[in-house]
């Protein structure tokens, strides 16, 4: 957090401390990264482009940078179940607070409980999963990425140069991305289920 708060900051008062109507260098990539993040949440999440879209880069930071710290040798917080329960938490409120929002208390009951009402458990069991499946799927990818690297370490020993190197980019880099994209596109798919 501290890291994200101070890049946030810095961002705040380098780039933006005076923003330009028509954006050029750093500012232009900034509103490029915003813009197709507000598209992106608004194509999977109809009509939550602008309000969702904080949330969504908000977690991909704190998703990438949580990764990234492995390449540091430190553990990354996303490699404790705590923390990716309390990510998954988030997004199971957001998804409950969104469908309330757009159909009322009532309709979300009667949404859970289409299209018969004997269906209303099942869905309330596999709604009450969502942060617990989305939780353990995070936790496990990433901790599996950060067991594999210490692995390769502990075999090659003092031979470890070029190997745990490479597979370090790829489980330390390319891996979390992959999982940073699948935890927000589900998060805004069932939000969208939420609000149909």
């Amino acid at each position: 957090m501290v890291i994200l708060i101070t890049a946030a900051l810095i961002i705040r008062f380098t780039i933006f401390r005076k923003p330009k109507d028509s954006p050029s260098g750093a500012q232009n990539v900034i509103e490029l990264i915003v813009e197709t993040v507000g598209n992106y949440t608004d194509a999977k999440a109809h009509g939550t482009g602008e309000v969702l879209c904080s949330y969504i880069l908000s977690i991909s930071f704190l998703l990438l940078t949580s990764a990234f710290l492995e390449l540091f040798r430190l553990r990354p917080p996303t490699a404790d179940i705590t923390m990716t329960f309390s990510l998954a938490f988030m997004t199971f409120l957001l998804i409950n607070i969104y469908g309330i929002r757009k159909k009322g208390p009532l309709g979300r009951i009667k949404s859970l409980a289409s299209p018969t009402p004997i269906v209303f458990p099942f869905r309330l069991i596999a709604d009450m999963a969502i942060p617990v499946s989305m939780a353990c799927r995070l936790f496990g990818n990433m901790l599996g990425g950060m067991i594999v690297i210490d692995l390769l370490y502990t075999a090659l020993g003092n031979n470890a140069v070029g190997i745990p190197g490479v597979a370090g980019l790829y489980f330390n880099a390319f891996h979390p991305i992959m999982q940073t994209f699948i935890f927000v596109t589900l998060t805004l798919t069932f939000i969208n289920e939420a609000i149909e």
